[in-house]
């Protein structure tokens, strides 16, 4: 014998699969919070270290932090940063 779905068992259905996805992106954003950005934006390096931009540019042209242009933003290596200002500070 075939068992009816009732709207009320569609809206139950959707109440739990809605908890599920909330739970899903729930564990994830908490584990993207946790862990800090590999890559960061110029501005943030500039904050940071307490550089100007031609400074940064200046770093970035010698080769001493890696970094990625993307559609006109340099990023920079979060590692290379903490190694500079490490050395920076000693």
């Amino acid at each position: 014998m075939e068992e009816q779905l009732t709207k009320e068992d569609l809206r139950q259905f959707g109440l739990l699969l809605l908890h599920e996805i909330k739970l899903v992106i729930g564990e994830q954003t908490s584990e993207s919070t946790t862990e800090d950005p590999e890559w960061l934006r110029s501005k943030a390096i500039r904050r940071i270290m307490d550089i100007s931009p031609g400074t940064l540019q200046n770093l970035r042209i010698t080769g001493k932090v890696r970094f990625r242009k993307v559609m006109g933003s340099y990023y920079y290596n979060r590692s290379d940063i903490k190694k500079l200002f490490e050395d920076r500070e000693s």
